[in-house]
């Protein structure tokens, strides 16, 4: 098949990840490569394998330029990028397109292209996305939730037909059946409010363990006033790694700390961390207690430090083995791959009405 990816455009795709998004949609596109199909990823300038990527925008992150225009600029590059990328498409000659972007653009703009769209839905309603999707009115267009909790969450707007979970490259991951000598929790991910890293390190206090921490900052006030004064001996900030460093610490720990304060729509990390063999503790809030069992994790009341430092203790006792087996039955991304190359087979043919109109 020729398939068109749309990214976000916020960060480039390539290591090391700025989140989870990005490293979904460099995955994404590296296995369908793998399978023969032909992909072409419409993405932000620097993202890699150069050779597959047609860069349609600079990166709209905050970081290179002023505050007070950057939200206006950002804004308009997006738009503008994506308003010519879907012009273009048009005389494109793709069987498929995947929107993986959070724009509302693509979706709106769907009904001008002449192939089938899937558009995977990574986060709950927003407005300006809600928006897209409800002008969403192509025939040929269909929505995917990363998880049951994302379905939900879009209920009310548009019939979300296809559950399609995300992966992991379980090879990148690789299982410790023994954690590192010096005991320690983990916490990674993008430093921001809403993953609640702060909440990780008042339960790790609260039990006297050791916590490593690792992931880009991307919110320097949230660092600032309320991560880098708690920072210690104990609690340390080990900055934004590389992957093959990342993997190693998360090997090394004797539980992972997953704290999100928002309705998180699946947590690659949670994955990731499995697939290490290394027991969760975790918010059960969105789409986490679909990730867990009792024999990989252990639930926390949400934004409770002190539930969250229990759920820590007991997750230290589960098997690592049972975490592994878990990642590799659920969390493997051969399977997620397999399951769009259904749903891309089942649109181009038109074999199956896709679920596409907005309420």
């Amino acid at each position: 098949m020729r398939i068109g990816i749309i990214a976000h455009l916020k960060h480039a795709i390539r290591e090391p990840f700025a989140g989870g998004l990005e490293m979904h949609t460099a995955q994404l596109q590296a296995l369908l490569r793998s399978r023969g199909h032909e992909v072409t990823l419409f993405a932000s300038l620097r993202s890699e394998p150069e050779e597959h990527v047609e860069a349609i925008c600079e990166e709209t992150s905050l970081a290179d330029v002023g505050c007070d225009e950057a939200p206006d600029k950002a804004f308009f590059l997006e738009h503008h990028a994506y308003l010519s990328l879907m012009n273009g498409l048009r005389h494109r000659d793709f069987d498929i397109i995947h929107n993986n972007s959070l724009h509302y653009l693509p979706v709106a703009m769907a009904d001008v292209l002449p192939m089938p769209m899937v558009t995977t839905l990574h986060t709950p309603p927003f407005a300006w996305l809600e928006s897209g999707v409800r002008l969403c009115k192509a025939p040929h267009a269909s929505f995917v939730a990363v998880s049951d909790s994302i379905r939900r969450s879009w209920g009310r707007i548009a019939p979300i037909e296809h559950v399609v979970m995300n992966g992991i490259d379980l090879d990148r991951f690789a299982f410790a059946a023994a954690p590192a000598p010096e005991p320690y929790l983990v916490w990674y991910g993008r430093i921001v409010p809403e993953k609640g890293l702060h909440h990780a390190i008042a339960a790790a206090a609260l039990i006297g363990a050791a916590l490593h921490i690792a992931g880009p900052i991307s919110d320097r006030d949230y660092f600032d006033q309320m991560i880098a004064p708690r920072l210690s001996g104990r609690i340390r900030y080990l900055g934004h790694l590389s992957h093959g460093e990342l993997a190693r610490v998360v090997a090394g720990a004797r539980a992972f700390l997953c704290t999100p304060c928002w309705e998180e729509p699946y947590g690659l990390v949670v994955a990731e961390a499995l697939a290490c063999g290394v027991p969760v503790a975790a918010f059960a809030r969105g789409a986490i207690p679909e990730l867990l069992t009792e024999r990989c994790g252990v639930l926390a009341a949400p934004d409770d430090p002190a539930s969250l430092a229990s759920a820590a203790l007991a997750a230290q006792a589960l098997d690592r083995r049972d975490c592994r087996a878990h990642a590799a039955s659920f969390c493997d991304a051969e399977r997620m791959i397999d399951e769009y190359e259904t749903l891309y087979a089942e649109m181009i043919a038109g074999t199956k009405r896709p679920a596409a109109q907005a309420a």
